[in-house]
């Protein structure tokens, strides 16, 4: 999914490229153990344990794994929101009701994405979730995100600050993604925590 804003600097693309090209060297069988250990690691934490609605994402390619931890919300009872991609590079939402809810679609030229498949809500539908699970390249230790480039959660996020919504900001990422530092713009903001396989590192008090 996209993430930080289209008018990216040369420090975000050429760190985005390097740690892109380390997740596409990972194996099937790391990607895959690390997300088992990021969906029971999320799963403690008290912004999911107490969230009634989580805009979330599908994890593409050799993105950290988000579909077991889609599947345990839903288990609980949560109110699971995906996105889809708009002509715009803004989002609008759908309910996730399970992996037959997902069509596969593909936009232009870019990567396939798997997009849930049933009613539209609405741009404004992730104003109402207690947590956003935000797609990210790096988080550092302010927990400045750096996204995919596209300004896709840009969008969600100045548009959360809109509604004066203040859902939890979650990342999920690989450990070697944690990094020093991350070129920041004056619109970013940092998130709530980020999770990795072995273990999470908070940047704002939980919300209990």
């Amino acid at each position: 999914m996209s993430g930080t804003s289209g008018a990216d600097g040369s420090g975000k693309r050429a760190l985005r490229r390097a740690l892109l090209a380390a997740r596409e060297a990972l194996g099937p069988g790391e990607a895959e153990a690390a997300a088992g250990e990021l969906a029971a690691r999320a799963l403690t934490l008290p912004e999911l344990a107490q969230a009634r609605a989580v805009a979330a994402y599908v994890s593409v390619g050799a993105e950290p794994g988000t579909l077991a931890l889609l599947d345990a919300l839903r288990a609980r009872g949560v109110r699971v929101l995906l996105p889809v991609l708009l002509a715009d590079n803004d989002l609008d939402w759908g309910l996730y009701t399970g992996p037959g809810s997902l069509a596969r679609v593909r936009h232009g030229g870019r990567m396939e994405l798997r997009e849930p498949s049933g009613q539209r809500l609405g741009p404004e539908a992730v104003t109402a979730a207690d947590a956003v699970l935000l797609p990210g390249v790096a988080v550092d230790g302010r927990g400045m995100r750096l996204g995919r480039g596209g300004g896709s959660y840009d969008r969600v996020l100045a548009r959360l600050e809109r509604a004066g919504a203040r859902p939890a900001l979650l990342v999920l990422l690989y450990d070697t993604e944690v990094v020093d530092r991350v070129p920041a713009e004056p619109h970013d903001r940092p998130v709530d925590a980020v999770v990795t396989p072995s273990g999470v590192r908070r940047f704002r008090m939980s919300r209990e």
